[in-house]
């Protein structure tokens, strides 16, 4: 008996949704005067002290500077930046909850005559995380003048994801909540927001 044409590609869709990495919403609070923040050059640094040459820190103020170039201000060098963002990173993690999500894929069908019919199942479980860890990163940004380095707009922003998600990774964690945290740059004052 051969297989209807029409199964091969259902079964193949439903097997590739199960490999697709997707990146969860991060958890965005930002808090700020109100008040227009002029564009200029903005200097990245630790928020506290850090080594700012560790490969965490080069990474994730990559992220931010592309990040607040997006939201029209400047990434900047040395002390003539009118701007200082302060950055800090911290990751944490907890036992992940055991969950199970069985998928069941049945097709039939039937002709009248002599009983001929086809019919295909198929039974397979995706996310059985039985011994993985939840991390959550966290991404934490100060924007301050730097005649004073008083405050005038600071946000975090974090995700949580499997330890073994290619979203718990530092490289794709950063980009997204770099991304996230300047999103609609200042955003709403005192508010959490889900960004997909």
């Amino acid at each position: 008996m051969r297989t209807p044409f029409f199964i091969v590609p259902v079964i193949a869709a439903v097997l590739l949704s199960g490999c697709v990495a997707s990146i969860p919403p991060a958890s965005v609070t930002r808090f700020h005067l109100g008040q227009p923040i002029a564009a200029g050059a903005v200097l990245i640094e630790p928020l506290s002290s850090g080594d700012s040459q560790s490969l965490e820190f080069q990474t994730y103020a990559a992220a931010v500077a592309a990040a607040i170039s997006a939201a029209g201000l400047t990434p900047g060098q040395g002390s003539a930046t009118p701007w200082i963002a302060g950055i800090e990173v911290s990751r944490s993690s907890r036992p992940a909850l055991r969950k199970a999500s069985p998928i069941t894929i049945g097709i039939g069908g039937g002709t009248g005559g002599y009983g001929s019919g086809v019919g295909l199942g198929a039974s397979f479980g995706l996310g059985g995380n039985k011994n993985g860890e939840t991390v959550t990163t966290r991404l934490s940004v100060r924007l301050m003048k730097r005649s004073d380095r008083s405050t005038v707009w600071e946000g975090r922003a974090e995700i949580e994801a499997l330890s073994s998600a290619p979203s718990a990774q530092p490289g794709l964690a950063a980009e997204k909540l770099a991304k996230a945290l300047f999103k609609d740059f200042p955003g709403e004052s005192g508010k959490t927001v889900l960004v997909p």
